[in-house]
């Protein structure tokens, strides 16, 4: 309550200061909103000349849903598909450098532990101070995130948008979450200042992700945060209980950042960023983790989803062939192949997977797959992988809490779910139960506090996935054996 009392005056002070004609920020105010912790070593001098002679870029960057993971156990993100561009242009390696939080920015890059931080931050005035900005590789504008009302399945769209805030103007007199030293927080300020009313504002640590913000207004614990468009657009993917179209700010440049001193390196950036944007590549990229991202979410009617034949697909032939060498009937396997595919041999995920078992290219050279999209291929293929997740985790004594961990394994990574396990033992949970203590942990590990502890060797998970994955495969699978009057 205190701190709420205190952030409360705060805002008031500012917003009296703001309607008094001081339009400009003060110094004191532009050192709170500064990008990085200050106190930071000067930068060093090493620029593009001795990038070059080194062979390695050095890249700093944020674990998360967009700019840096581990999907299927194959590093993926916008940033770091770009870097490795950026890194074949230079013709050097590309060494990634994880960032616990935006506290340690600064000195990562001044201290020369990384050459540049690849990471969509808005150019401000303020921020330009101490650092440079690449030439800016998307625009973004802040939104607010809001939670639809406890019913709105229930209720017509006119009644949902009764219940939300629409433009800035209504928050006056509400709360709004915010990370300090942010740029939503500086927004915010200026936000009371033009709509001339308080926007009270629940300052929260700079060390809490923007990523946690939004989880925290999905689960209820807060009631608003601000976001860039790109993120809070990923995040409503997940979380259908999520409002995220209300503009906070105009459009902003989204930029990488370098050290003050590299005019060398920021010129060569700024060249390749141009060059870029102007292939085709680009686009690809941009719109698979920006755009594309519903996909993995689509609920598309197959034709054979209970056809009259008595079929459940072209393939269950196939299908019945391959679950011959699984501990489990083929009714599971074709639900599992539903759910990757909808019996489409041509389908192509967001993250490249493809094919009836949505192979990713890297697993399908270790599987010896030449072609993914031959339905015979990926189904042995697929099933080959199962078998081996299914061998890893002999440790779970029960076959149904076991067939779990394998579905889950599948769709987020082995070792995904093998930090899941070393979190829930961590949390007091059982390890070998998958329902209510594995399943929670891996939501856990969407959480910057929990991928960042110790004992989590693979980080970010985007954690609904993988536990609707199961979810809905078994679901799915009851129904296949009532369909069939068979049992597992």
């Amino acid at each position: 309550m205190m701190r709420f009392i205190r952030n409360t005056i705060t805002a008031v002070l500012i917003l009296l200061s703001l309607s008094c004609g001081h339009t400009n920020a003060s110094s004191d105010l532009a050192d709170r909103h500064s990008l990085f912790k200050k106190n930071v070593s000067k930068p060093i001098k090493f620029d593009l000349d001795k990038i070059k002679s080194r062979g390695t870029l050095r890249a700093i960057v944020f674990e998360g849903p967009t700019s840096y993971f581990l999907y299927k156990g194959q590093a993926m993100g916008f940033e770091y598909e770009l870097l490795k561009h950026f890194a074949t242009h230079l013709n050097v390696d590309l060494k990634i450098i994880v960032a616990k939080n935006f506290d340690e920015l600064g000195e990562l890059l001044n201290s020369g532990a990384g050459d540049l931080i690849a990471h969509g931050f808005t150019v401000t005035l303020d921020r330009q101070k101490s650092f440079m900005f690449s030439d800016y590789l998307y625009l973004t504008k802040q939104v607010l995130v809001q939670r639809k009302p406890k019913n709105w399945r229930a209720m017509k769209l006119h009644e949902i948008d009764k219940e939300l805030k629409h433009d800035p103007i209504h928050l006056i007199g509400d709360t709004v979450t915010i990370r300090d030293h942010s740029s939503y927080k500086m927004r915010l300020e200026n936000v009371m200042n033009e709509i001339g009313g308080l926007i009270h504002m629940n300052i929260v640590d700079s060390s809490i992700s923007t990523d946690e913000l939004i989880h925290m207004v999905h689960k209820g614990d807060i009631k608003y945060t601000i976001a860039d468009n790109t993120i809070a657009n990923v995040f409503s993917y997940h979380f259908k209980n999520l409002h995220v179209s209300t503009p906070i700010s105009f459009s902003q440049r989204a930029s990488w950042v370098l050290r003050r001193n590299t005019p060398e390196l920021k010129s060569a950036l700024d060249a390749w960023i141009t060059q870029m944007k102007q292939r085709t590549d680009y686009y690809v990229i941009y719109n698979r983790y920006f755009k594309n991202r519903s996909s993995i979410l689509r609920h598309v009617e197959s034709d054979y989803y209970f056809n009259r034949t008595g079929e459940i697909s072209p393939y269950d032939d196939l299908i019945k062939k391959y679950a011959e060498n699984l501990p489990w009937d083929w009714l599971l396997l074709a639900s599992q192949v539903y759910q990757e595919s909808r019996f489409d041999p041509e389908a192509k995920s967001w993250a490249r997977a493809h094919g009836l078992m949505q192979i990713m290219p890297s697993t399908a050279e270790e599987l010896g797959i030449t072609n993914t999209a031959n339905p015979e291929e990926s189904l042995r293929g697929g099933t080959s992988y199962l078998l081996d997740l299914w061998n890893e985790w002999q440790s779970i004594p029960d076959v149904k809490e076991r067939i779990k961990f394998t579905l889950a394994s599948y769709n987020a990574g082995l070792y995904h779910i093998k930090d899941a396990v070393r979190l829930t033992t961590q949390l007091g949970g059982n390890p070998k139960l998958w329902d209510d203590h594995v399943e929670q942990a891996v939501l856990k590990l969407t959480l910057k506090k929990y991928y960042t502890r110790p004992e989590i060797k693979y980080g970010y998970v985007q954690g609904t996935e993988p536990v609707n994955y199961v979810k809905d495969i078994l679901k799915r699978h009851r129904l296949y054996q009532s369909f069939f009057e068979e049992t597992i």
